[in-house]
């Protein structure tokens, strides 16, 4: 046993010495291996490689600059293949031109020499950033100050040192100074300094009001600093915009400065009242302090649409929108074919909508919500349509200004110079007026309440024409109510007063104060007699009240019409144009007075004046009946009656006659009711008299008629003759009236 036991030892000493030399030789081969493994590494991939006791390092250069660098603590070992595991990871990129310092550092990476691939085994972080100085300064040397880096987070990132690039499949987060997001799968070329987000992108903007980005797919260049989005779409508090690509441009500290989205941009609003925008182009530029939106630009095939009780819609070419502080929308400034529509509210018979159109249109706004003020820059174009019955106005002008009320409702307008209005309904002709300029008052969700006109009003519906320094319509009574020496014309008529009310509906006109009408399209006729001249009728008064269908005006307030040498005057007259009749009404204060025309016996036209309560005359008719205390003067002779009939000669075929204005003579009389005729020496009465204008000569009858002169006394029959140029008196009496006469015998 106790040789067995000492051979026991040898053996196990033999074997320990064997298994140390054993050992020892492996270790020795593997660091053989290791070390011909790092030096043949060089050749395999044309860069520098530096094995010691600070750790690994690998880089390359190109026309005598550093491209990039990669360092790690150390080198654990080599597996089969040739690769290397390296701890403790920096790679830093300065790109051909040292322009850039962007650093990718990580744990765990495992470098393959054949293939120039570096891939982390975990989480990777990435900082991008510009080195400007990178051009002057010595090789490799870091920027003298970081400035807000582009950081990145992922894991599988693989790095090629062959050509600078970089990719990974998996989710990648990142950061700037004012937004942080995140992407599934990422690629970076160092050649051309661009990073590509594959797919899933999210950003989120933390400025004075948060905003969250997402996309399809997004890249960040270099030159120009941007991150371009594809199928983009930003959301902010209650509203959201989206586009088929969307362009952040970035600042030297990528800070953003402004964002572009282009394609098929739609931006909705959900605060009340919702919106809707779209536009081919939209570009938003942030505030200096790079916490809220100072700008909003729309390009390309605007439109706009805002719900609520009164829905507006809009469309233009460009429109760019201001913003406050807290990205509160203050103004609007739209370019190209500006159309506003406002729709009033449908439940009311006499809403109305409105369209403003112009080639600039600005607008202010209230509470970032709400119009406060829109304003043309150029000429514009308002149009009002009433869906109710079809009826449309259009007001032009060469600047606009609109206000709202508290609510975003169309409040007041006003436009000037050379205003226009054109206002269509159907079955009615077109109805224009101008002035230099319009001003028009709305109520709230119903439409127009006045439209008032100044300096230099005209007004044209046809047949009818106005004129006036102030015009006022209310399309709720369809009243034009006319001031500043207005003038209204009917044909070739003419109408002046201190002011003037037309009404559309009925087609009546009121005018008041200093009225005067003239009839200037008065033609002769041959059948008429006191207004059958083809002179002007002429017409004043305090006030009228006349219709378009008849043709009738009624004058009040010391009325006075006149053709020629033929006058009537009263407190009323009724003027019937179409039919050349008159009316006149007398007061106790003031009867009327009608001047007609009488030959003399040299045949010239003396005037005779009949004054009466009333008055009724037609020219067709050549008869002018007056009534109510009747008493009529002519050369010598003077009659009263309780009426009387005043039968004229018919102007005639002889158009110089009627150029001569010889018409309105008296033909013949006829006078009722306690008629008395008065000449020089010599009284007449009875209950009727009959005149002949041809013979001079009174028939009177009835009462029994009488006739007392100084001469012969009365005498009374039954019919009594005489005439008004000699002392004729023909007497004719019957077996129940005897004639009687009476003398007086001198004492």
């Amino acid at each position: 046993m106790p040789t067995q036991f000492s051979r026991l030892r040898r053996w196990i000493a033999i074997s320990v010495v064997l298994l140390a030399l054993f050992v020892a030789g492996v270790y020795l081969y593997a660091r053989h291996r290791i070390q011909n493994a790092l030096k043949d590494v060089p050749g395999k991939i044309n860069v520098e490689v530096q094995q010691s006791a600070n750790g690994f390092s690998i880089s390359r250069s190109e026309q005598g600059r550093t491209v990039f660098k990669i360092q790690a603590n150390k080198a654990v070992q080599f597996r089969a293949g040739g690769r290397v595991e390296l701890h403790d990871v920096t790679i830093t990129l300065f790109g051909r031109d040292s322009s850039r310092f962007d650093q990718i550092y990580g744990s765990d990476f495992v470098y393959d020499p054949q293939s120039g691939e570096v891939t982390s085994k975990g989480e990777v972080q990435i900082d991008l950033e510009a080195n400007p100085q990178g051009l002057t300064k010595p090789d490799q040397a870091a920027p003298k100050e970081l400035k807000n880096p582009l950081h990145l987070r992922t894991s599988g990132l693989v790095f090629n040192q062959k050509t600078g690039n970089a990719s990974t499949q998996d989710k990648v987060e990142f950061s700037l100074p004012q937004a942080q997001g995140s992407s599934i799968g990422v690629n970076y070329d160092a050649e051309h300094s661009l990073l590509v987000l594959q797919s899933q992108v999210q950003v989120d903007y933390s400025g004075a009001a948060p905003l969250h980005l997402t996309a399809r797919h997004g890249s960040i260049t270099k030159e120009p600093r941007t991150v371009v989005l594809e199928s983009a779409a930003l959301a902010g508090n209650a509203w959201k915009s989206q586009a088929d690509r969307a362009i952040l441009f970035l600042t030297q500290d990528n800070s953003i400065d402004h964002l572009a989205a282009t394609g098929d941009v739609v931006t909705t609003s959900n605060a009340q009242p919702s919106s809707q925008a779209t536009a081919e182009e939209m570009i938003a530029h942030f505030a200096e302090d790079g916490k809220s939106l100072a700008t909003i630009a729309f390009n390309g095939n605007v439109k706009a649409k805002v719900e609520g009780k009164q829905p507006l819609e809009a469309a233009a070419q460009r429109v760019l929108m201001n913003f406050a502080g807290r990205n509160v929308l203050s103004s609007i400034h739209s370019r190209g074919d500006v159309r506003l529509v406002q729709h009033q509210a449908p439940a009311s018979g006499a809403a109305q909508d409105l369209e403003i159109a112009a080639a600039a249109i600005d607008y202010r706004m209230s509470d970032g919500r709400w119009l406060k003020e829109a304003s043309t820059q150029g000429p514009g174009q308002i149009t009002i349509r009433q869906p109710a019955n079809g009826a449309q106005t259009v007001i032009s002008a060469d600047k606009f200004v609109a206000l709202f009320n508290s609510q975003g409702q169309l409040a007041s307008l006003h436009g000037a110079p050379h205003a226009k209005i054109v206002a269509q309904t159907p079955g009615e002709k077109e109805r224009v007026s101008t002035s230099e300029n319009v001003d028009a008052t709305f109520q709230p969700g119903k439409g127009i309440e006045s439209l008032v006109q100044q300096g230099n009003f005209e007004y044209s519906d046809g047949e009818q024409r106005a004129w006036s320094g102030n015009a006022r319509y209310v399309p709720d009574q369809r009243l034009l109510t006319l001031s500043q020496s207005p003038r209204v014309a009917v044909g070739a008529s003419v109408t002046t007063a201190k002011g003037m009310r037309l009404y559309r509906d009925t087609g009546e006109g009121v005018a008041e104060g200093d009225v005067k009408s003239t009839y200037n399209d008065m033609k002769p006729e041959p059948q008429g007699s006191l207004l059958a001249s083809g002179s002007p009728i002429h017409v004043t008064a305090q006030s009228m009240k006349a219709t378009r269908m008849p043709t009738i005006a009624v004058y009040s307030g010391n009325a006075r019409l006149w053709q020629d040498a033929k006058v009537v005057q009263a407190p009323v007259i009724r003027f019937d144009r179409d039919h050349r009749s008159v009316v006149a009404e007398g007061s106790k204060r003031q009867p009327v007075s009608t001047v007609l025309v009488q030959l003399d016996k040299a045949g010239r036209a003396v005037p005779v004046t009949v004054t009466s309560d009333r008055l009724t005359y037609t020219d067709s008719e050549r008869r002018a009946h007056f009534e109510g205390n009747v008493v009529a003067k002519g050369a010598g002779v003077a009659s009263s009656a309780s009426a009387m009939d005043v039968f004229l000669e018919p102007a005639g075929s002889d158009q110089r006659t009627i150029a001569q204005s010889n018409t309105g003579k008296i033909d013949h009389i006829i006078a009722s009711g306690s008629v008395v005729v008065s000449q020089p020496g010599r009284r007449a009465a009875g209950d009727r008299l009959v005149y002949t204008a041809s013979e001079d000569k009174f028939v009177m009858t009835g009462g029994p008629p009488s006739i007392f002169d100084a001469e012969h006394g009365k005498i009374t029959g039954v019919s009594l003759t005489f005439f008004r140029g000699d002392d004729r008196v023909v007497i004719e009496g019957s077996q129940a009236l005897p004639t009687v006469t009476q003398t007086r015998v001198a004492r």
